[in-house]
């Protein structure tokens, strides 16, 4: 069985009756959608629309756990806090947690439904002991293959809006449930389809430089890389102009590397002038 212990994660709880409830007005996660057993992606975003802090959602017992990072741990506490008020619900946080991941079932896993999305099989599962097999950068290339985003590796916190990192597409952006923090802004970007950024593979036939390299078309610059491990990668890009650049021809570059940008197959998504002239 393959399992690997993922390093500076954290778990803030909500429990209590309204716990729900509570969460469901402030989250992007559709909760009443939520089943027991799963983990699906979330996160609270800014009244900008902006992600501001990102989690992995699941049921634990009686009570709601948002998986995050680390970092990101304590000031989402005091965020949450901040918006308790009277509200009868427990606020708690343990850090660091242990997280596991495992690429099979196994009593007590939470199946990652993010991942699912990209037609693979993660569960995570939330452990009283270190888990010793494995290598944590092991998740890393499992991420990358995937097409899924993580704050600091891929972007920063405040600077990137759901759609950027696929949100809308993973189950993690609801546009069903009502209001929540930031809901008008993302809805707005739905219904006109004015995402222009997104997360796309990056290629290579060499290994790529680091994480922050500017990708370019013709000296201007469309993105940057994210997680890079080899030849293959993570970048959020201008899709309008990586999709002018490949119908065009022209070498989209990692500094002076040429790489080759695609879309995840899962997302449904395409470069603009790709969809453009399938539908001429």
């Amino acid at each position: 069985m393959q399992a690997f212990a993922l390093p500076d994660r954290a778990l803030v709880t909500v429990c209590g009756q309204d716990a729900q409830n509570f969460l469901q007005a402030l989250i992007t996660t559709d909760l009443d959608q939520l089943e027991d057993g799963e983990a699906r992606p979330g996160a609270l975003l800014t009244p900008q629309g902006k992600i501001l802090f990102d989690f992995i959602v699941s049921r634990d017992a009686a009570c709601i756990r948002l998986e995050t990072g680390l970092d990101q741990a304590e000031a989402l506490l005091k965020r949450l806090t901040m918006y308790k008020l009277r509200a009868p619900i427990l606020l708690a946080l343990t850090a660091p947690a242990v997280v596991g991941i495992l690429l099979e079932d196994v009593p007590g896993g939470f199946r990652d439904t993010g991942f699912a999305k990209a037609g693979r099989t993660v569960f995570r599962v939330y452990a009283d002991e270190n888990m010793n097999e494995g290598n944590a950068a092991d998740y890393d290339s499992l991420r990358i293959a995937s097409g899924i985003a993580a704050p600091g590796a891929d972007y920063a916190l405040q600077d990137v809006f759901p759609h950027d990192v696929l949100m809308d597409r993973n189950g993690g952006l609801s546009f069903k449930k009502g209001c929540y923090v930031g809901q008008e802004v993302v809805s707005r970007m739905q219904h006109r389809g004015t995402a222009r950024r997104r997360l796309v593979h990056v290629a290579a036939a060499s290994p790529l430089p680091t994480t922050g390299t500017p990708l370019t078309v013709k000296g201007k610059v469309i993105g940057a890389l994210g997680t890079v491990i080899g030849s293959a990668g993570l970048a959020i890009v201008r899709i309008d102009k990586a999709g002018e650049a490949i119908a065009g021809g022209d070498a989209i570059l990692a500094g002076e590397q040429p790489v080759i940008l695609a879309l995840p197959a899962w997302s449904g998504l395409e470069f603009p002038s790709q969809a453009d002239e399938a539908s001429a």
